[in-house]
């Protein structure tokens, strides 16, 4: 899940899985591939940078969780 930020200031979150396009109109809007869409504060640049934080951090994750297994079942 990554934050962004309404027309009205509120935050809310969003599943970065689901992000299908990020495009500026001038507004910031997000399109999730069941076809909804948000207008956000949030420039495109900064959405994308943090779905690629997100990815990185989910990439990153089941590369510990491999290593783990990977230890446990040779023992070191």
């Amino acid at each position: 899940m990554i934050y962004v930020t309404r027309l009205n200031g509120k935050k809310f979150y969003i599943n970065a899985e689901l992000v299908q396009l990020v495009e500026s109109t001038p507004d910031t809007v997000i399109t999730l591939i069941n076809g909804a869409k948000y207008i956000v504060k949030d420039s495109a640049e900064e959405i994308v940078q943090r779905i690629l934080e997100y990815h990185q951090t989910v990439s990153g994750s089941k590369d510990k969780i491999m290593e783990a297994r990977t230890s446990e079942e040779t023992g070191a």
